[in-house]
């Protein structure tokens, strides 16, 4: 195994744990801001998810099609 996967592995590790004994502590203020951490990802996700993969010129090649029907 190369260092920079052990590195790599070592850091997601010590983050897991780090992260279970956090939330472990303070799980009642974690549950708290679940809320508004699902009400911030809505708009989030409209953001950054590309909304289904529309190309350029895509809504052109529609209008002059229906034209000629």
């Amino acid at each position: 195994m190369k260092w920079e996967r052990k590195w790599t592995l070592l850091a997601a590790s010590l983050g897991v744990i780090v992260t279970f004994f956090v939330l472990r502590e303070h799980w009642a203020h974690a549950l708290g801001l679940a809320p508004y951490l699902l009400l911030l990802a809505c708009p989030l996700m409209h953001l950054f998810h590309g909304h289904g993969g529309h190309h350029p010129g895509q809504h052109e090649q529609r209008a002059s099609t229906d034209d000629l029907n």
